[in-house]
């Protein structure tokens, strides 16, 4: 196991450096941090964090918490904690992964963990999670839009979520398709709000008349309706119309997976009769399914690298100008679920 005096002799300075640079006691330069940074990472050098805890005064901790109601890990949750990790790591930084349930978030137990700072994932309105953090001058970042009252200016990153879903229906107007289905995420998460509103927004910019049956949402709870989502609301919602739905968009490749079940059980071929994109996906995955299907790249494990920074720069550990609202660039991956009519 590497020490730091392996550190301190390969980066070509004291250990008292290698401290510093870990302990955030001093201030080093950035060229020098960088390299003492790097050595480590070739060593797997792991610092004693009860040790510094007794000198800086911090746990040198941050928390993730990850909204109960995405009980199963995706391939975004997945990618976007492995961000989380490896760019906290840099920093000398553990990250306690807490999930919660939404329904039991009535304590400040959240607020008196041993943690210098929180990341929040996938934040609802009102959201309790921000509100106990903000009331016990916890540092935090939410990956996410805020939607709670009385706070102002809290930091946030987050993909653009209204230019996604205007890209997304200008994509799919341009090429014949009006009446539109969208698979919505769970109502009570604030990105299903700016979603919705960016949906009717860009369907009333091309004269489309937003109807009943084509906005769903997800069920709040993890359960068998959870699961069945992608399947029942489509079935049922193309079962009944009269006039055909010609494109749907999904929220993310489990209920895309779902939905292309009802629709061949309907009798229904994706493309051929009806287009479907994924907004959240495995990118590998939806390549290997027939058809291959057409989506956006939100940049999950990158929206985890700049929530650590961000939240990195109010922990005073990185200095420098940084925007309080990180936007992580989107863009679609076209392959074969999607025609023109």
């Amino acid at each position: 196991m590497a020490k730091i005096d392996d550190v301190a002799r390969l980066a070509g300075v004291s250990k008292g450096t290698v401290s510093n640079v870990f302990s955030q006691k001093r201030a080093t330069s950035p060229k020098v941090t960088e390299r003492v940074l790097r050595v480590s990472r070739e060593l797997n050098y792991v610092p004693n964090h009860t040790a510094r805890s007794l000198v800086t005064k911090k746990t040198m901790a941050i928390g993730l918490t990850i909204p109960h109601v995405n009980f199963f890990f995706s391939a975004f949750h997945n990618q976007f904690i492995n961000g989380v990790i490896l760019e906290a790591s840099n920093y000398g930084y553990r990250v306690l992964l807490d999930m919660i349930a939404v329904e039991e978030v009535k304590t400040p137990s959240l607020a008196s963990y041993p943690i210098d700072g929180a990341i929040v994932l996938g934040p609802t309105k009102e959201d309790r999670r921000i509100q106990l953090l903000h009331q016990n001058q916890i540092p935090f970042v939410t990956v996410g839009k805020i939607m709670n009252q009385g706070i102002q200016d809290a930091s946030t990153v987050n993909n653009d979520n209204e230019k996604i879903i205007h890209d997304i229906c200008n994509y799919l107007i341009s090429r014949g398709h009006r009446n539109i289905m969208f698979l919505n995420a769970v109502q009570q998460m604030t990105v299903s709000t700016v979603r919705t509103e960016a949906f009717i927004h860009a369907m009333e910019e091309h004269q489309i008349e937003v109807q009943p049956h084509m906005i769903h949402y997800k069920p709040l709870i993890y359960s068998e309706e959870y699961l069945r989502y992608g399947y029942d609301e489509t079935y049922n919602t193309l079962s009944k119309l009269k006039e055909k739905v010609t494109a749907i968009i999904s929220d993310d490749d489990r209920t895309a997976f779902s939905a292309m079940n009802a629709l061949k059980d309907l009798g229904y071929r994706v493309p051929e009769d009806i287009s479907l994109f994924v907004i959240c996906g495995d990118l590998s995955m939806m390549n290997q399914v027939t058809p291959s299907l057409t989506g956006m790249d939100l940049q999950s494990s990158e929206l985890g690298v700049q929530s650590v920074k961000l939240l990195m720069h109010k922990l005073s550990v990185l200095e420098g100008e940084f925007a309080n609202n990180w936007i992580v660039d989107t863009k679609i991956i076209e392959r074969n679920s999607c025609s023109s009519i």
